[in-house]
């Protein structure tokens, strides 16, 4: 398996990990999958004996996966795009895509999504600060509403 720099993972599941590409700066969510092979040959192992099917997955770089998405066989994720919680994601998506839902597909440019958070009211800066000091800026956020 390919992992490239700068890259944050949590419980993630793989199969054929041989098959599966991660780019630079990549964020993978809990419970996402990398399936790279389909079991759905299944049905037909009476007619294609001993079959079965495989496909690269290949994530760019400057990627966010959400929690709980599943990535199946064949697919290709740009470069700086956002992929939302639960996702099934399968095929080919451009750069600069926000890909969202059951199949996948891309709603938007990720210019759209970074306007929407630049705009967004529950937006604090507090990445960089203690544990202690986040949540008394949260708090002190959230009681003044």
């Amino acid at each position: 398996m390919k992992i490239g720099d700068d890259c944050l993972m949590n419980t993630l599941l793989f199969s054929e990990p041989y098959l599966v590409e991660i780019g630079n700066h990549v964020a993978i969510a809990g419970g996402t999958q990398f399936i790279s092979h389909d079991g759905a040959i299944w049905c037909f192992r009476d007619e294609i004996k001993n079959g079965d099917i495989f496909g690269k997955i290949k994530i760019g770089n400057n990627v966010f996966i959400g929690n709980n998405c599943v990535i199946l066989p064949n697919t290709t994720v740009g470069d700086n795009c956002i992929i939302g919680i639960g996702s099934i994601v399968r095929g080919q998506f451009p750069d600069d895509s926000v890909i969202i839902g059951n199949p996948a597909k891309v709603i938007y440019k990720t210019s759209i999504q970074r306007l929407m958070y630049r705009q967004n009211k529950g937006l604090l800066l507090t990445h960089n600060l203690s544990e202690r000091e986040k949540i008394k800026v949260i708090l002190k956020h959230f009681d003044s509403e």
